[in-house]
């Protein structure tokens, strides 16, 4: 039976934030297959000894981009890796959501200001201002036209540190249906979920955040349906994705808009939704098959 590594992150001595991997391994190990969860960064692993890597919580990543696309490169190179190398390279950088626009998926009106663009921010509505690479609600906050000067402080932290700023408009309609986030694995819907609004208004952009506040199953309604799929099928090359979640917010018009497009290491919910466990070992062990014909 296949050999399956679950790449994760090494939270030292504090327990794991993720709650579901403990509960896929023994899903899988239920299979028949061999799972492991292993530290995306362990010293001296080798990689080509498993049939099939998928990364599920290397939540640390965004703090040491570089290090994490080597090693995406050299896990790639010496297995099966899901999702594949290029995809995580595109998805790391959420400059990604220009090209979704590009395709006509509507998305949350986003720019970029790199280190040595003019701070160019909005002087008549609420916005949100976080990195091109992030997780968590790292490096993110709101602020009103009049909080400019706080706004450009938290820019020009994140200059120094050579991130790349993305400005958003605050989107008030996550204020009243929250967030919704579509998952979808094995090239299929599995399930959905809604959160409340994560950036409090006078939040340091510094401040530990609660990443999914008052999480709810959710079912999603055909418009969501519509636009989650439309931003799937806009990933570049039409590759193969063995997970993936799309976070949704209503525009000012009411309608879905993609937030975020999650083909990284997102949170499956699998604590919420513990009738999707299966379904997701199942998915996870037919990609490790496909591996070994």
């Amino acid at each position: 039976m296949p050999r399956i590594a679950l790449a994760t992150y090494d939270p030292g001595p504090a327990p794991s934030k993720d709650r579901d991997l403990p509960v896929l391994v023994r899903a899988l190990r239920e299979t028949g297959a061999e799972p492991v969860a292993v530290p995306w960064d362990e010293p001296d692993v080798d990689w080509s000894g498993f049939d099939l890597v998928v990364i599920r919580s290397t939540w640390d990543y965004s703090w040491r981009a570089a290090e994490f696309a080597a090693w995406v490169r050299e896990c790639a190179a010496a297995t099966r890796l899901l999702n594949p190398a290029e995809v995580i390279g595109w998805n790391t950088d959420k400059r990604y959501i220009g090209d979704l626009a590009a395709a006509g998926v509507p998305v949350v009106p986003t720019s970029y200001l790199a280190p040595g663009d003019p701070a160019g921010l909005p002087d008549d509505h609420e916005y949100v201002v976080k990195p091109t690479s992030g997780a968590g609600a790292r490096f993110a906050a709101r602020y009103t036209p009049d909080e400019r000067e706080t706004a450009l402080r938290h820019l020009a932290r994140m200059h120094d540190e050579g991130l790349t700023a993305m400005v958003q408009p605050y989107v008030t309609g996550i204020d009243v249906s929250g967030e919704r986030a579509l998952q979808y694995f094995g090239g299929r819907f599995l399930h959905a979920s809604r959160k409340r609004a994560v950036l409090s208004p006078g939040t340091a952009y510094d401040a530990d955040k609660v990443a999914h506040p008052d999480l709810e199953p959710w079912t999603p309604t055909p418009a969501e349906l519509a636009v989650a799929e439309h931003a799937l099928a806009a990933v570049p090359d039409a590759p193969e994705l063995l997970y993936a979640r799309v976070d949704l917010v209503d525009g000012e018009d009411g309608q879905p808009r993609v937030m975020e497009l999650e083909l990284v290491e997102p949170n499956l919910f699998l604590f919420l939704h513990p009738g999707s466990v299966d379904a997701v070992a199942e998915a996870i062990l037919k990609a490790a098959a496909q591996g070994l014909s």
